[in-house]
């Protein structure tokens, strides 16, 4: 059972103008919102789902008995198809991993500090328990800084490295603590948690998800046919960043045209009903 609520999702299909016998890539399948809605359409589509959490398709797996679907337990950035006619990308974490992946992803619940979109990471693979136990604090306070904006980032990574004297750093409680004693009072007490800055960054940093972006769209490009469409739904700046730029490039370089001039926000009636659709931003670009 899913709880995450599928942002724009009537924009995302409608944009993607799709033919019934089309083939799409749900580079980020998570809820399958968008994949089902897809098929709730086109019934004789051809869909190909990536997800790097292997459990999501089992919880979903129901609602699409008969779909002609193929999952990839993988990361988008490793797209190796060809001949796609739609790509969505909905960038960001869903709401089932906030709440129940037990991963540390969420600054409400006390779990232990790992943050990887993988369910089960080997031990190469990056946590965030590595990152605030290991890294020096100039880089520490680059990457809250660089990919949480946050300004306090430097009092924050200070209080990281000397807490972490003492003790292990590990779990999302002990670290909410450590940025509370970082951050003036006054500084606390702003629209968003004080924490949510820098959970945000550990995020981004363990699982490289700006690296990971910047690679899907590229490859994800190449495997469109001509007339093909890639939908991009992006939650933060720097994620809204990458895909503006890559899509001024590929229109610049005579490669595709902007379907949307201006970025698609949600309607005032979807915040209503799901408050994260808030900061979602929809671009689309058709391949020439």
């Amino acid at each position: 059972m899913t709880i995450h609520k599928t942002v724009l999702l009537q924009e995302t299909i409608d944009g993607l103008n799709l033919k019934p016998n089309s083939t799409v890539l749900d580079g980020t399948f998570g809820g399958g919102g968008h994949s089902l809605e897809v098929f709730n359409r086109f019934p004789s589509i051809k869909l190909i789902a990536f997800d790097q959490d292997k459990n999501v398709f089992e919880k979903v797996e129901d609602k699409f008995k008969g779909c002609d679907i193929t999952f990839i337990n993988n990361n988008f950035r490793n797209i190796d198809q060809e001949n796609i006619d739609g790509i969505i990308l909905d960038l960001g974490l869903s709401s089932d991993q906030l709440e129940n992946s037990g991963r540390g992803f969420s600054f409400m619940k006390d779990e232990p500090l790992i943050m990887t979109m993988k369910v089960n990471p080997s031990q190469e693979d990056i946590t965030a328990k590595d990152v605030v136990n290991t890294w020096g604090e100039e880089s520490l306070a680059d990457i809250i800084y660089g990919y949480g904006e946050e300004k306090q980032s430097r009092p924050i990574a200070r209080e990281i490295v000397e807490f972490r004297k003492n003790q292990e750093i590990k779990t999302t409680f002990d670290l909410v603590k450590i940025i509370e004693n970082a951050i003036p009072a006054k500084f606390r007490k702003g629209k968003i948690h004080y924490a949510t800055k820098t959970f945000q960054a550990i995020r981004i940093a363990v699982n490289d998800e700006l690296g990971a972006l910047s690679e899907g769209l590229d490859k994800g490009f190449k495997a469109l046919n001509s007339g093909g469409r890639m939908a991009v739904i992006s939650f933060h700046s720097l994620e809204d960043r990458v895909v503006k730029r890559f899509f001024k490039t590929k229109v610049d370089e005579g490669f595709a045209n902007l379907i949307n001039k201006k970025v698609i926000l949600a309607s005032s009636e979807e915040i209503k009903k799901n408050p994260r659709s808030r900061s979602a931003k929809l671009r689309i670009l058709e391949k020439k």
